[in-house]
């Protein structure tokens, strides 16, 4: 019976953002293949995560202020994380991909070939 109440408790909480899958994400970044020398950010937003960082390169605030870099948001319906990037010229969150994981949201996030995150 006790374990019946504390379930229907639970199930009315958000799953992220959690303290948990913010480190998950904190670690994962120190793997990243652009601007190793600079320490990212990860702040809890409403369902997901923002990833912030010093702008190292000038291409998006040539004092090297803080910028947007990425959005994870956890679509509960789907069960998936949905990876966003930030359109700085526009200042809008654009979609980018959809995981079933975090892991292979981060690992995108990381390796970010084409530039679009770690501008």
């Amino acid at each position: 019976m006790n374990a019946a109440i504390i379930r229907q408790h639970h199930s009315g909480l958000p799953a992220h953002p959690n303290e948990l899958d913010r480190w998950r994400i904190v670690r994962a970044l120190t793997r990243r293949e652009r601007y190793r020398y600079v320490s990212p950010k990860v702040t809890p937003v409403a369902g997901g995560y923002l990833v912030e960082s010093r702008c190292c390169s000038g291409n998006i605030d040539a004092k090297g202020g803080i910028v947007d870099v990425a959005l994870l948001h956890h679509d509960k319906t789907g069960a998936a994380w949905q990876l966003f990037r930030k359109d700085h010229g526009k200042g809008v969150w654009e979609w980018h991909s959809t995981h079933q994981r975090l892991c292979l949201a981060t690992a995108v996030l990381n390796a970010d070939p084409e530039r679009l995150f770690w501008q």
